[in-house]
């Protein structure tokens, strides 16, 4: 049997509401291998039933989010007449609260991504994750939010994108032995710095892995016990100095971590 989920993500926007939620329920099935197949800013029934009929052809599960005019419906009409597993998450949900409070909805695609300030805000935070990413330029950690230290592969440049979307300013720092450790680290408020650390078994396996991605070698000194004891051993040493909060991301997703930072920040979680 094949192990492959087809998710076909349909939408009259870009579709990212519907690829989170597809992305979710695919993490219940840890042995099957999901596959996002997007059909954005669909406007006509022609589109639609283009992306339907892919879908039949390759048993995919189509979950679909409009809010423009009765494509939803459609889809819902053309899915069932054509045996397709087809789920409409948005309309329902539009509709109950429509009825509920008697208004209309906006019926405008994307709302979620009008040029607002905190639209701007947030693409100003992604911005300055990517050009403070990996220490490239030290003056960003007096700028930021939020410091994140961890030696290689302990999630730090997912997680500061994870933040930017939260509007937070973030950036990361690598953290390699005998490497000098910049000046600005110690000027930073030790509240706003975080240190990322993980089980040895773990990241020995996560590096493994990873040089076995880029068609390498797995067996080296980068992913041997001896180097990932100094490696996290020295990370312990520098975070106990800096006297920051220290986080083990071993058994924690990008979400769950970036719980703990907005806690630990008196940052409400749910108001980003």
């Amino acid at each position: 049997m094949d192990n492959k989920i087809n998710f076909y993500i349909v939408s009259d926007s870009v579709g990212d509401t519907a690829n989170q939620l597809a992305e979710a329920v695919a993490a219940q099935f840890p042995r099957l291998t999901p596959r996002y197949l997007r059909y954005p800013f669909i406007q006509t029934q022609a589109k639609l039933y283009e992306a339907l009929d892919a879908a039949k052809e390759n048993d995919g599960i189509v979950i679909n989010t409009f809010a423009t005019g009765n494509l939803g419906k459609d889809a819902t009409e053309y899915a069932q007449a054509h045996g397709i597993a087809c789920f409409d998450v948005f309309s329902p949900i539009v509709d109950a609260i429509s009825e509920q409070h008697q208004e209309a909805p906006s019926g405008v695609a994307g709302s979620v991504h009008d040029l607002n300030d905190d639209y701007f805000d947030r693409i100003s935070a992604i911005e300055f994750a990517v050009t403070y990413d990996d220490g490239k330029d030290p003056k960003g950690f007096l700028k930021a939010d939020i410091v994140l230290l961890g030696v290689s592969r302990t999630s730090k440049t997912p997680l500061s994108l994870f933040l930017a979307n939260k509007n937070l300013k973030v950036a990361n720092l690598p953290l390699v032995p005998k490497a000098k450790i910049p000046d600005e680290i110690y000027e930073v408020d030790p509240s706003k710095i975080i240190g990322l650390t993980t089980d040895p078994q773990v990241l020995m396996e996560f590096r493994r892995q990873r040089m076995i991605a880029y068609g390498l070698n797995p067996d080296t000194t980068y992913s041997a016990r001896t180097q990932v004891l100094e490696e996290l051993d020295f990370a312990s040493k520098l975070y106990a100095k800096l006297g920051c909060m220290v986080i083990n991301t071993a058994h924690r997703s990008i979400e769950e971590t970036a719980t703990l930072i907005m806690e630990h920040m008196g940052l409400d979680v749910f108001d980003k």
